[in-house]
């Protein structure tokens, strides 16, 4: 009996083992399954992947991989890592994932139709791989899709017809593949431009304005034919009648006549790419193709504007002022009239800076839709964002609005941080803001950070891209050297950047002269290291979160803006970095390193009890002053 008993407990154990077993637990794991089948379908030089671990139950905890508060997969983010292989099938069994991103790598074999299953895909970015064959047809199933970037591939076929129902598309480039046959139109869908197809020569149809082979260039009018003539009652044709008939025929060929070169010139026009300002002359390069991006009239923008009332201002800054419109179509925009000094041949600069600046495409940057240019005037339109700034929604905020809470703050810390680094990393030439903070940080319908008003410190500075005649930015969010040489960089954005970072953990300005009146620093940064000193970490965080926020999340957030805002712009990480801190990897690593350094640097070292019962060195007030102090 103590046998059977013992065999009994044996086999119990045996089975409690077995199902608690990492390996049977990641097979009941099908996101798991999906990304390991992935992962062992591709070729990562760089251990990209060394975090898959198969064994681990939750693939949340992998490097790369986000998830949402019920564990289930949301993002992929494998952009830039030197991947090689093909995708697999299983992808398709992600059923909660928003966000793939696989650009710039080297994958290669074919698109997966069971893509099409990911119902919740907003962003689906496999640009500048080795794609090859055509396009599934199954993609047009994602109604939440709101960028598609298949761009640079080798794809080869038609332009599927269901992408056509894909009204939530706001961003699609299919540019430079081996398309052929007719570009889709359902008579209203506007994507299909030049630019999203641009590169693919065996395209044709009427919206990329090439007959297809067999297809007249247009159809000419109908020829008139004159009514018959009207008989009498008695079968003779009644003089009148005749009379009027001859008349008719005559007008009609008369006006036949004159609107025939109307006729000829309304198609040309529409064959014809809008290259010209019709409302006053201006100097143009014909080699600059600005694709999708709309020119509009001076005329148009100040309908849309009511002649630029100051009822309609939404903000001013050092490029100008941003007024609210509403356009023709009744689409709400937001129009920056730029206010720069004139340089010979400034219009030519103008178009091919509006050019970069219009390829700058990233869900975390703002997308310029237009622009306007006159020799009076220089305007750029945008989306209208219906939340506002960072900096209005944590500080301009209507009394019956709610706060930012926590983790809204989180995912525009790094939705950011991803904007700028776009613009540091993939960007040829690179873009550098020069004018980071959290009134430039605007927030779309579903409080996604978007980064505006990038490269138009470029786009103000013609004659010198490198050193600018007067230090654009803010006071409180420029970094030290470029207060005091005029030279900017990528490091430059990442102090600016650290400082927004604590603008959202704190609510408060960068630069305040009230904070004088409680004998504090008006530089934010100055006051913060003040209170942390004091360990203080309480009073740093914003009263308006009513203590609703993770401690541990706060005080590394903190780190990353320490990390950032050091004086030494070759210490500050890259926004890369920043991103890849922010998303649990290396942080720790970098902080100790930093610390380590202060310690050598102060030759002084004063322990503080962590409330974890660890130690962590407190090196604040051991730093130089000079790398204590912002710019002043």
């Amino acid at each position: 009996m103590q046998q059977l008993q013992r065999r009994g407990d044996v086999s119990l154990l045996l089975w409690l083992l077995l199902l608690h077993h990492p390996l049977w637990r990641v097979k009941a794991n099908t996101e798991g399954d999906a990304l390991h089948s992935l992962r062992s379908n591709l070729e990562d030089p760089n251990n990209v992947l060394q975090s898959w671990d198969p064994t681990l139950v939750n693939p949340c905890t992998w490097f790369h991989v986000t998830c949402n508060n019920d564990n289930s997969v949301i993002r992929v983010d494998l952009g830039n890592a030197q991947l090689s292989g093909t995708l697999v099938p299983q992808l398709g069994q992600l059923a909660n994932l928003q966000y793939l991103e696989l650009y710039s790598n080297n994958i290669s074999g074919i698109i997966p139709s069971d893509l099409g299953n990911l119902t919740n895909l907003v962003s689906l970015d496999l640009y500048m791989n080795k794609f090859t064959s055509v396009i599934p047809e199954s993609l047009g199933k994602l109604t939440k899709l709101r960028f598609l970037r298949l761009n640079n591939n080798s794809l080869s076929g038609g332009i599927p017809m269901e992408l056509t129902t894909v009204t939530a598309l706001q961003v699609l480039d299919l540019s430079f593949n081996n398309l052929s046959g007719e570009v889709p139109s359902n008579g209203s869908f506007s994507l299909f431009t030049p630019i999203s197809f641009n590169g693919n020569q065996f395209l044709c149809g009427p919206v990329a304005q090439k007959p297809c082979p067999g297809q007249p260039p247009f159809a000419p009018p109908p020829p008139f034919i004159p009514p018959p003539p009207v008989s009498g009652s008695n079968g003779k044709i009644q003089s009148s009648s005749s009379t009027g008939a001859i008349a008719g025929g005559v007008a009609a060929g008369a006006a036949l006549l004159f609107a025939a070169p109307a006729i000829g010139f309304a198609w040309w026009r529409r064959r014809k790419p809008q290259e010209h300002f019709f409302d006053v002359p201006a100097e143009e390069d014909p080699e600059v193709h600005l694709g999708q991006l709309k020119r509009f009239s001076l005329r148009e923008l100040q309908v849309a504007t009511d002649g630029f009332s100051n009822r309609n201002i939404l903000g001013r800054g050092g490029f100008g002022k941003v007024y609210k419109g509403r356009l023709a179509d009744g689409s709400l925009v937001a129009v920056k009239r730029l206010k720069e000094e004139r340089t010979p041949g400034g219009e030519l600069q103008f178009q091919t800076e509006v050019e970069m600046i219009s390829m700058a495409v990233h869900r975390n940057l703002l997308r310029l839709r237009g622009f306007c240019m006159t020799p009076t005037e220089r305007l750029l339109v945008y989306p209208f964002m219906a939340n506002g700034s960072v900096a209005s929604c944590l500080r301009e905020r209507a009394p019956n609005d709610p706060p930012l809470d926590w983790p809204t703050r989180k995912r525009i810390a790094l939705g950011s941080a991803r904007g700028l680094s776009y613009l540091h990393d993939h960007c040829d030439p690179k873009i550098i803001h020069r004018d980071v903070k959290a009134a430039n940080i605007l927030l779309d319908e579903e409080f996604e950070a978007v980064v505006g008003d990038f490269g138009l410190a470029k786009l103000m500075d013609y004659k010198d891209t490198h050193v600018t005649t007067a230090v654009r930015g803010t006071i409180g969010h420029i970094a030290p050297e470029y207060l005091s040489t005029g030279k900017s960089s990528e490091k430059t954005d990442v102090f600016g950047y650290g400082i927004m970072l604590l603008e959202l953990i704190t609510g408060q300005r960068a630069f305040d002269l009230a904070r004088l009146a409680n004998d504090d620093d008006v530089m934010l940064l100055d006051w913060v290291k003040g209170l942390l000193r004091e360990r203080r970490l309480d009073m740093l965080v914003d009263p308006d979160l009513q203590n609703n926020y993770v401690e541990a999340e706060v005080e590394q957030l903190i780190q990353v803006a320490l990390l950032c805002t050091q004086g030494s712009p070759m210490d500050r990480p890259k926004m890369s970095e920043v991103v890849r801190m922010l998303e649990g990897d290396g942080l720790a690593e970098r902080w100790e390193e930093w610390q380590k350094v202060e310690v050598v640097r102060s030759q002084e070292v004063e322990l503080v009890p962590h409330r974890n019962s660890e130690w962590i060195v407190d090196s604040t007030d051991n730093l130089h002053a000079v790398e204590l102090s912002g710019p002043r």
